[in-house]
């Protein structure tokens, strides 16, 4: 039999399984969803030994659970440890939602549900096409899966899960499949994501809000000292001005510039999908560039002072705002964010208090093209799309990816097969229903292509 000979007969009970899954709402940010957190990793577990794990568990963290499973082929064979997690976004707003968000339904050729696409979507792409390569006997090396429950929230318990079972999780490679292809019709393998620093800022100035007639002019107010200090972080020609910012910055490979000049990139409809006249960044680069693999400031928040209905003729007390920068391959995000606090504490003057915090960050990542388990996941996305897949740079970060790298010294494949408008962590998220099963195609050929 045939890979898609077995996907064509198992369709029904592949979309039974993963329908029945999705109507968990396991989302870990909500305290009212703990039990529904813990039925979804014991159903884990379930569709692992379903799927042909000979061992799965459910393992606690000082969080929400960790799913481990395995089939080992022998103890000296090559070993691929498969991550994904099951937890999902809230839904809210609800009123957006075209159909109940943990109640699937199948439209327009799509499946539409919370969690969909991300992440249950893809791991049970992961999941179904290992049943079908061990089907087909194309299982040739020891199997592992990772599937945590707080991906959504930052994934605070993992890293010291993997530091304590680093034995246990040993592999040669680690396969990841929770990001995205640049097209329907271009499909690709995800070799870098950004890194992130986020923080938050406060300004104080007097120790009270104070009438902007009487004293407007002569105190430094907040929220006009906040505002310069971020359209100073970066210049005309869209360069961070943060002093050594940029050194440790990793330039694209030749080869990789060449490949992402392939990608179709229509800029007047990216412009028109997201409804600007034109596009800014930094000088000298190409917005695939720009977006994908250059360092980007931005403020994600700020407020401060009187904003209800009316006027309010007031001098705030204090301006808060909520920042983030992506990072290059190579910049330490420990390091940026330290250069970030000590830059705006430079440039903040007298008569203001400034508290910069530094929330949350991670590194960084690439993955060599040359990597065995790319050219093997290359080598089977096309023969299951039916078109070599590009190398490209994602704008996003994945912080567990690089910590994999550093707790347990292997590489990770992003075979992501998500689209744009799947509409990720948003109302009426959704994924093709045919790319469901072309997807695990693709991840059984990754079988017999990675020996």
């Amino acid at each position: 039999m045939s890979i898609k000979t077995y996907i064509q007969e198992n369709r029904e009970s592949f979309l039974a399984e993963w329908f029945e899954w999705l109507r968990i709402p396991s989302v870990s940010s909500q305290q009212a969803h703990r039990a529904d957190m813990q039925a979804c990793a014991a159903h884990v577990r379930d569709l692992l030994r379903a799927s042909g794990a000979d061992r799965a568990e459910v393992m606690p963290t000082a969080g929400h659970p960790v799913v481990y499973g395995e089939r080992m082929l022998r103890p000296k064979a090559p070993t691929v440890l498969v991550y994904g997690h099951y937890d999902v976004m809230p839904p809210e707003p609800l009123d957006l939602w075209k159909s109940d968000p943990f109640d699937p339904v199948i439209r327009d050729g799509s499946v539409w549900a919370r969690g969909v696409d991300d992440d249950k979507g893809q791991l049970m792409i992961q999941l179904k096409g290992f049943q079908t390569a061990l089907h087909e006997g194309l299982v040739g090396c020891n199997v592992k899966f990772l599937v945590e429950g707080e991906e959504e929230t930052g994934s605070a318990h993992l890293e010291p899960f993997c530091r304590a079972h680093r034995d246990l999780l040993q592999a040669d490679v680690i396969l990841v499949s929770d990001t995205s292809m640049y097209s329907e019709e271009t499909p690709s393998l995800t070799t870098g994501l950004r890194g992130l620093c986020y923080w938050e800022i406060e300004v104080t100035g007097p120790n009270r809000d104070l009438h902007s007639g009487h004293f407007g002019g002569a105190v430094a107010n907040p929220v006009n000292v906040l505002c310069r200090l971020l359209a100073d972080v970066t210049d005309g020609n869209g360069r961070i001005t943060v002093p050594h910012f940029y050194d440790d910055v990793q330039e694209l490979l030749p080869e990789e510039k060449e490949m992402m000049a392939q990608a179709p990139f229509d800029e007047a409809k990216y412009r028109q999908a997201i409804g600007v006249e034109a596009l800014a960044g930094e000088a000298g680069y190409s917005t695939l560039e720009r977006n994908s693999c250059r360092p980007s400031f931005d403020v994600c928040g700020i407020w401060g002072g009187y904003t209800g209905e009316g006027a309010k003729t007031v001098l705030p007390s204090k301006a808060y705002a909520k920042v983030s920068c992506r990072l290059a391959p190579r910049q330490n995000a420990a390091g940026i964010a330290q250069l970030f606090a000590d830059h705006l504490a430079s440039a903040a003057p007298q008569g203001v208090t400034l508290r910069v915090t530094h929330c949350h960050s991670g590194q960084p990542y690439v993955c060599p093209i040359d990597l065995p388990a790319y050219r093997a996941a290359e080598q089977a996305l096309a023969v299951a799309f039916g078109k070599k897949p590009l190398a490209m740079r994602r704008g996003g970060s994945i912080p567990i990816v690089p910590a994999f790298e550093r707790i347990l010294g292997v590489k990770t494949v992003l075979m992501g097969f998500g689209l744009e408008r799947h509409a990720i962590h948003a109302p009426n998220e959704n994924f093709g229903l045919e790319r469901f099963y072309t997807g695990i195609e693709a991840v059984a050929e990754f079988y017999r292509h990675w020996q």
